[in-house]
């Protein structure tokens, strides 16, 4: 998208604290980084379109999910726990970033940040969530990496839990508002007998 501005890039270390607060604040977020200043709303979205066009060329090529992903999905499905995925990313990219990734057949539901009229970190997509499964919010447990996961959770009545990876904007696991933390997901299956 930069090189196509006529921008300079920017590192992949510095996007990654980029990461969670949805495609649009990504792209607003990289420009800025690259112009030096914050761009004007015409230019935020001639970038998002070109972005998103870009994005779609190369989607799934390095998806690969985190070590233990598999495994622990496998076994909270073999125990029988519904499983949805909630993701602030529009729902046509998620659909397919699952797919790559050998992960869609795990989730019953899958709400994306365009699948509802809010998203993370309001709590509607997790109150969207319980209601599929019907459970109450405090019999949903959120498994996030993020800030945003755990406000959304926090604000629903959910119980959460974050893996010790993932997206938070740079900021450590430790610091967020959760009920504890996990390493893998195959850690899951025993620690939701504690929650």
């Amino acid at each position: 998208m930069l090189d196509r501005l006529g921008l300079s890039p920017v590192a992949k270390d510095a996007l990654k604290v980029f990461v969670g607060k949805g495609i649009a604040n990504l792209v607003r977020r990289a420009l800025t980084l690259s112009r030096g200043a914050e761009p004007s709303a015409d230019e935020q979205t001639r970038a998002l379109a070109i972005y998103e066009n870009c994005y779609e060329s190369v989607l799934g090529r390095a998806t690969q999910p985190f070590p233990g992903v598999l495994d622990g999905l496998e076994l909270l499905a073999s125990a029988g726990f519904g499983l949805a995925c909630i993701t602030n990313k529009a729902n046509h990219f998620t659909r397919r970033h699952l797919e790559h990734a050998g992960l869609a057949h795990y989730f019953s539901l899958v709400v994306g940040g365009d699948s509802l009229p809010a998203k993370k970190p309001d709590p509607l997509p997790l109150q969207h969530v319980a209601r599929h499964f019907r459970v109450s919010t405090d019999r949903l447990l959120m498994l996030g990496d993020s800030a945003n996961d755990t406000q959304a959770a926090r604000a629903a009545g959910c119980p959460v839990l974050c893996v010790s990876y993932g997206y938070n904007e740079g900021r450590p696991v430790q610091s967020l508002d959760c009920d504890g933390i996990v390493s893998s997901l195959t850690e899951l299956p025993q620690r939701i007998r504690l929650v």
